[in-house]
C-alpha cells in the first residue's frame, strides 16, 4: 500500500511541477490564445518581447503557423477544401521595444471547389526589423511538397513596428497524395 501512496504523491508532484513549468514566462502557453474556425485562425500574444535573449513574442508566428496547418488539414479531411487568403491576413504589433508586446494575427481562409485546389500545410519566415531568410526557408520546405507542386508564398507583410513575415502554404505530399 505504501508503494501506491508514494506513486500517487510522485504523480501529483510531477503534474504540479509540469503545470508550473508551462506557466513560466520562459514557456508561455500561447496556443490557448489562438481560435480557429472554418473561416480563419486568429489570436493575440500579450507578454514579454524577449526573455533570456529569446524572441518570445515572435514565437507566436510559429504557434499560429502550426494552428493554421492543423486547421487546413482538418478542413481538408472533412471535405471543406480551403486555402489561406494571403491578401487579407492582418498583423499588428504594439509596444515593440518596450519589453511588453501585443501581437495580434488573423489568418483568413477561402473555400476552394476541389481537393486539388486546397492547401494542407502552412509556415512562415520573418523577424523584427530584418529581412526574412526566405531562400533558406524555401530550401527547408521543398522536401515536403507534393510532386510537381511549388510553395505558395505571400507578399511581404509588415507591421508599423517592424515585424516582417512571409506566409507560406503548400500541398503536403503525404496528406494530399491522391492529388498527384
Amino acid at each position: 500500500m505504501k508503494h501506491y501512496i508514494k506513486l500517487f504523491l510522485l504523480s501529483i508532484c510531477l503534474y504540479d511541477c509540469n503545470y508550473h513549468k508551462t506557466q513560466t514566462p520562459e514557456n508561455p502557453n500561447i496556443e490557448n490564445q489562438i481560435i480557429c474556425s472554418k473561416t480563419e485562425c486568429k489570436g493575440t500574444y500579450v507578454g514579454k518581447e524577449f526573455i533570456n535573449g529569446k524572441d518570445i513574442a515572435h514565437q507566436f508566428s510559429n504557434q499560429m503557423s502550426a494552428a493554421v496547418g492543423d486547421q487546413l488539414k482538418a478542413l481538408y479531411k472533412s471535405g471543406d477544401y480551403s486555402k489561406v487568403d494571403f491578401k487579407n491576413i492582418t498583423m499588428t504589433t504594439e509596444g515593440m521595444g518596450s519589453g511588453e508586446v501585443t501581437y495580434s494575427l488573423s489568418i483568413p481562409f477561402t473555400a476552394v471547389k476541389t481537393k486539388y485546389n486546397a492547401y494542407t500545410s502552412f509556415d512562415h519566415v520573418g523577424g523584427w526589423n530584418h529581412a526574412p531568410a526566405l531562400s533558406q526557408r524555401k530550401a527547408q520546405l521543398e522536401h515536403l511538397l507534393l510532386s510537381g507542386e511549388h510553395l505558395d508564398i505571400s507578399k511581404l507583410k509588415t507591421t508599423a513596428e517592424g515585424l516582417q513575415e512571409y506566409w507560406i502554404q503548400w500541398k503536403h505530399k503525404t496528406i494530399q497524395v491522391e492529388c498527384e
